[in-house]
């Protein structure tokens, strides 16, 4: 049996696959649950443990411009058919990136203390200014 290497063992420039063999081609078009993820990549490892602050998500301010996926080091912006429909809290590590990039007035990914729940967050969302009638 080959042995495998540990993080610290890994020479530099090594490539590291995310998925298993099952899984060559189309990753994009398989379910995200459904996708046969390598032993080296870090899909069931949590890192949202030491997250201070969290992205909370309001659908009805994106405007889909996906910058918020685009630019998410973690890939934690869960974006389908070109939308964001959620984050992925356990892969987060509350960089806030992906609020800062957002081009909304009024942003719809907010950035909160990691205890405050999302219900609590959205009520105290900021109104949308509405366009005055000339």
């Amino acid at each position: 049996m080959e042995k495998l290497l540990g993080w610290d063992e890994i020479l530099p420039g090594a490539c590291l696959f995310a998925f298993g063999e099952e899984i060559k081609e189309n990753v994009a078009q398989t379910p995200r649950d459904s996708r046969k993820y390598s032993d080296n990549n870090s899909h069931q490892a949590h890192v949202s443990d030491w997250r201070v602050t969290k992205p909370v998500f309001n659908v009805d301010h994106c405007i889909n411009c996906q910058f918020c996926w685009v630019y998410c080091p973690d890939m934690s912006i869960i974006s389908k058919d070109k939308k964001m429909i959620e984050v992925d809290y356990d892969h987060c590590k509350g960089c806030g990136i992906c609020a800062e990039v957002c081009p909304t007035p009024v942003k719809s990914l907010m950035m909160v203390e990691e205890f405050k729940s999302e219900e609590e967050t959205l009520a105290a969302w900021p109104e949308k200014k509405k366009k005055e009638a000339k």
